[in-house]
Protein backbone atom coordinates (compact mmCIF):
# COMPACT_ATOMS: atom_id res chain seq x y z
CA UNK A 1 0.00 0.00 0.00
CA UNK A 2 1.34 3.42 -0.96
CA UNK A 3 1.20 6.13 1.69
CA UNK A 4 -0.14 8.65 -0.82
CA UNK A 5 -1.00 8.09 -4.47
CA UNK A 6 -2.47 10.00 -7.39
CA UNK A 7 -3.69 7.74 -10.20
CA UNK A 8 -4.37 9.00 -13.73
CA UNK A 9 -5.74 12.33 -12.51
CA UNK A 10 -7.16 14.80 -15.02
CA UNK A 11 -8.72 18.21 -14.40
CA UNK A 12 -10.37 20.15 -17.19
CA UNK A 13 -11.69 23.70 -17.08
CA UNK A 14 -13.91 23.75 -20.15
CA UNK A 15 -11.63 22.73 -23.02
CA UNK A 16 -8.42 23.36 -21.07
CA UNK A 17 -6.69 20.40 -19.39
CA UNK A 18 -4.90 21.96 -16.39
CA UNK A 19 -3.81 18.48 -15.24
CA UNK A 20 -3.68 15.57 -17.68
CA UNK A 21 -3.45 11.87 -16.75
CA UNK A 22 -1.01 12.55 -13.91
CA UNK A 23 0.16 9.75 -11.59
CA UNK A 24 2.68 9.66 -8.75
CA UNK A 25 3.26 8.12 -5.31
CA UNK A 26 4.72 9.66 -2.14
CA UNK A 27 6.40 7.63 0.59
CA UNK A 28 5.78 8.23 4.28
CA UNK A 29 8.31 10.66 5.76
CA UNK A 30 9.43 11.91 2.35
CA UNK A 31 9.83 15.48 1.10
CA UNK A 32 8.38 15.23 -2.39
CA UNK A 33 8.83 18.26 -4.64
CA UNK A 34 6.71 19.32 -7.60
CA UNK A 35 8.23 21.80 -10.06
CA UNK A 36 7.24 23.29 -13.38
CA UNK A 37 6.98 26.59 -15.26
CA UNK A 38 4.23 29.10 -14.48
CA UNK A 39 0.85 27.66 -15.43
CA UNK A 40 2.08 24.07 -15.48
CA UNK A 41 -0.60 22.86 -13.06
CA UNK A 42 1.29 22.64 -9.75
CA UNK A 43 -1.18 24.51 -7.56
CA UNK A 44 -4.07 22.82 -9.36
CA UNK A 45 -2.66 19.48 -8.17
CA UNK A 46 -2.83 20.77 -4.58
CA UNK A 47 -6.37 22.02 -5.14
CA UNK A 48 -7.37 18.57 -6.36
CA UNK A 49 -5.75 16.77 -3.42
CA UNK A 50 -7.49 19.04 -0.89
CA UNK A 51 -10.80 18.84 -2.83
CA UNK A 52 -10.77 22.59 -3.48
CA UNK A 53 -11.58 21.43 -7.04
CA UNK A 54 -13.28 18.15 -7.98
CA UNK A 55 -11.48 15.81 -10.36
CA UNK A 56 -12.58 15.40 -13.96
CA UNK A 57 -11.25 11.83 -13.82
CA UNK A 58 -8.79 9.71 -11.89
CA UNK A 59 -8.38 8.71 -8.25
CA UNK A 60 -6.48 9.92 -5.17
CA UNK A 61 -5.55 7.65 -2.25
CA UNK A 62 -4.22 8.44 1.22
CA UNK A 63 -3.18 5.61 3.54
CA UNK A 64 -5.03 3.21 1.29
CA UNK A 65 -8.31 5.14 1.36
CA UNK A 66 -9.76 6.93 -1.64
CA UNK A 67 -10.20 10.62 -0.79
CA UNK A 68 -11.19 12.36 -4.02
CA UNK A 69 -14.91 11.83 -3.39
CA UNK A 70 -15.10 13.18 0.17
CA UNK A 71 -15.53 16.82 1.34
CA UNK A 72 -12.52 19.06 1.93
CA UNK A 73 -13.04 19.28 5.70
CA UNK A 74 -13.06 15.48 5.96
CA UNK A 75 -9.75 15.33 4.09
CA UNK A 76 -8.31 17.75 6.64
CA UNK A 77 -9.72 15.61 9.47
CA UNK A 78 -7.97 12.58 7.95
CA UNK A 79 -4.63 14.37 8.38
CA UNK A 80 -3.90 16.31 5.19
CA UNK A 81 -3.06 19.97 5.79
CA UNK A 82 -2.09 22.62 3.27
CA UNK A 83 -0.91 26.17 2.82
CA UNK A 84 -1.93 28.54 0.05
CA UNK A 85 0.24 30.41 -2.42
CA UNK A 86 -1.60 33.64 -1.61
CA UNK A 87 -1.69 33.77 2.18
CA UNK A 88 -4.96 34.97 3.70
CA UNK A 89 -4.81 34.97 7.50
CA UNK A 90 -7.72 36.12 9.62
CA UNK A 91 -6.48 39.69 9.39
CA UNK A 92 -8.09 41.25 12.47
CA UNK A 93 -7.23 38.33 14.72
CA UNK A 94 -3.96 37.85 16.57
CA UNK A 95 -1.35 35.29 15.59
CA UNK A 96 -2.35 32.99 18.44
CA UNK A 97 -6.05 33.26 17.61
CA UNK A 98 -5.34 32.42 13.97
CA UNK A 99 -3.54 29.26 15.05
CA UNK A 100 -6.18 28.37 17.61
CA UNK A 101 -8.75 28.42 14.80
CA UNK A 102 -6.90 25.50 13.23
CA UNK A 103 -6.49 23.70 16.56
CA UNK A 104 -10.26 23.61 17.06
CA UNK A 105 -10.37 20.87 14.40
CA UNK A 106 -9.11 18.44 17.09
CA UNK A 107 -10.61 19.88 20.27
CA UNK A 108 -13.53 21.97 21.50
CA UNK A 109 -11.56 23.10 24.56
CA UNK A 110 -10.30 26.67 24.46
CA UNK A 111 -7.59 25.77 26.98
CA UNK A 112 -6.30 22.85 24.88
CA UNK A 113 -6.49 24.87 21.65
CA UNK A 114 -4.51 27.70 23.23
CA UNK A 115 -1.89 25.27 24.54
CA UNK A 116 -1.53 23.69 21.10
CA UNK A 117 -1.24 27.15 19.52
CA UNK A 118 1.47 28.17 22.00
CA UNK A 119 3.48 25.03 21.17
CA UNK A 120 3.24 25.75 17.46
CA UNK A 121 4.16 29.41 17.94
CA UNK A 122 7.39 28.30 19.64
CA UNK A 123 8.03 25.65 16.98
CA UNK A 124 7.60 28.15 14.14
CA UNK A 125 9.55 30.96 15.78
CA UNK A 126 6.57 33.29 16.10
CA UNK A 127 6.84 33.88 19.85
CA UNK A 128 7.64 37.59 19.42
CA UNK A 129 4.39 38.07 17.52
CA UNK A 130 1.93 36.00 19.59
CA UNK A 131 -0.53 38.84 20.17
CA UNK A 132 0.18 40.85 17.01
CA UNK A 133 -2.72 41.26 14.58
CA UNK A 134 -2.13 39.16 11.47
CA UNK A 135 -2.74 42.11 9.17
CA UNK A 136 0.33 43.86 10.62
CA UNK A 137 2.75 41.05 9.76
CA UNK A 138 5.16 41.32 6.82
CA UNK A 139 4.94 38.65 4.09
CA UNK A 140 7.66 36.34 5.50
CA UNK A 141 5.85 36.13 8.85
CA UNK A 142 2.46 35.71 7.18
CA UNK A 143 3.88 32.75 5.30
CA UNK A 144 5.17 31.29 8.57
CA UNK A 145 1.76 31.87 10.14
CA UNK A 146 0.17 30.06 7.19
CA UNK A 147 2.30 27.01 7.98
CA UNK A 148 1.52 27.33 11.70
CA UNK A 149 -2.23 27.38 11.04
CA UNK A 150 -1.92 24.21 9.01
CA UNK A 151 0.22 22.50 11.66
CA UNK A 152 -2.48 23.28 14.24
CA UNK A 153 -4.78 20.80 12.47
CA UNK A 154 -2.23 18.08 13.35
CA UNK A 155 -1.56 16.82 9.82
CA UNK A 156 0.50 13.74 8.99
CA UNK A 157 0.81 15.01 5.39
CA UNK A 158 1.23 18.70 4.59
CA UNK A 159 1.09 20.44 1.21
CA UNK A 160 3.34 23.53 1.08
CA UNK A 161 2.56 25.90 -1.79
CA UNK A 162 5.44 28.30 -2.58
CA UNK A 163 6.55 28.80 1.00
CA UNK A 164 9.72 30.63 -0.10
CA UNK A 165 8.22 32.80 -2.85
CA UNK A 166 9.02 36.48 -2.35
CA UNK A 167 11.53 35.87 0.44
CA UNK A 168 15.10 37.15 0.52
CA UNK A 169 17.98 34.63 0.93
CA UNK A 170 18.04 34.85 4.75
CA UNK A 171 14.27 34.48 4.99
CA UNK A 172 14.42 31.52 2.60
CA UNK A 173 17.04 29.84 4.80
CA UNK A 174 14.76 30.26 7.81
CA UNK A 175 11.83 28.80 5.85
CA UNK A 176 13.94 25.82 4.77
CA UNK A 177 15.02 25.24 8.38
CA UNK A 178 11.35 25.21 9.42
CA UNK A 179 10.53 22.68 6.69
CA UNK A 180 13.32 20.42 7.95
CA UNK A 181 11.97 20.72 11.51
CA UNK A 182 8.51 19.74 10.28
CA UNK A 183 9.93 16.70 8.53
CA UNK A 184 11.77 15.63 11.71
CA UNK A 185 8.42 15.46 13.55
CA UNK A 186 7.39 12.68 11.16
CA UNK A 187 5.16 14.74 8.88
CA UNK A 188 5.32 13.86 5.19
CA UNK A 189 5.70 16.89 2.91
CA UNK A 190 4.69 17.63 -0.66
CA UNK A 191 6.09 20.99 -1.70
CA UNK A 192 5.56 23.22 -4.72
CA UNK A 193 8.20 25.88 -5.23
CA UNK A 194 9.66 27.98 -8.07
CA UNK A 195 13.06 28.51 -6.46
CA UNK A 196 15.11 25.64 -7.85
CA UNK A 197 17.91 26.02 -5.29
CA UNK A 198 15.38 25.41 -2.54
CA UNK A 199 13.80 22.40 -4.25
CA UNK A 200 17.11 20.77 -5.10
CA UNK A 201 18.35 21.22 -1.56
CA UNK A 202 15.41 19.81 0.42
CA UNK A 203 13.57 17.31 -1.79
CA UNK A 204 14.12 13.56 -1.67
CA UNK A 205 12.47 13.21 -5.07
CA UNK A 206 11.11 15.72 -7.55
CA UNK A 207 8.29 15.51 -10.07
CA UNK A 208 8.61 17.94 -12.98
CA UNK A 209 5.41 18.75 -14.85
CA UNK A 210 4.48 20.91 -17.81
CA UNK A 211 1.03 21.51 -19.26
CA UNK A 212 -0.31 19.35 -16.43
CA UNK A 213 1.64 16.23 -17.40
CA UNK A 214 4.78 14.53 -16.09
CA UNK A 215 7.99 15.27 -17.92
CA UNK A 216 10.42 13.76 -15.39
CA UNK A 217 10.48 12.09 -11.96
CA UNK A 218 13.58 11.28 -9.93
CA UNK A 219 16.28 12.43 -7.55
CA UNK A 220 17.13 16.16 -7.58
CA UNK A 221 20.36 15.72 -9.57
CA UNK A 222 18.56 13.64 -12.18
CA UNK A 223 15.87 16.28 -12.57
CA UNK A 224 18.37 19.16 -12.75
CA UNK A 225 20.12 17.50 -15.70
CA UNK A 226 17.05 16.14 -17.46
CA UNK A 227 16.80 17.57 -21.02
CA UNK A 228 13.00 17.88 -20.95
CA UNK A 229 13.14 19.85 -17.69
CA UNK A 230 15.81 22.16 -19.09
CA UNK A 231 13.73 22.60 -22.23
CA UNK A 232 10.59 23.44 -20.24
CA UNK A 233 12.39 26.11 -18.20
CA UNK A 234 14.94 27.53 -20.63
CA UNK A 235 13.82 26.52 -24.13
CA UNK A 236 15.09 24.21 -26.88
CA UNK A 237 18.42 26.04 -27.24
CA UNK A 238 19.52 24.93 -23.74
CA UNK A 239 18.20 21.35 -23.77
Amino acid sequence: MNYFEIKNVTKRFGGLAAVSNLSFQVEQGEIFGIIGPNGSGKTTVFNLISRFFPLTSGEIYYKGKRIDLIPAHKICEMGIGRTFQVVKPLRRMSVIDNIMAGAFLRTSSIRKARHKAEEIIDFCGLDKYTHREAKGLPIPLRKRLEIARSLATEPSLILLDETCAGLNPKESEEAIALIHRIRKTGITIIIVEHIMKVMMGISDRILAINFGSEIALGKPKEIANHPEVIKAYLGDAYA
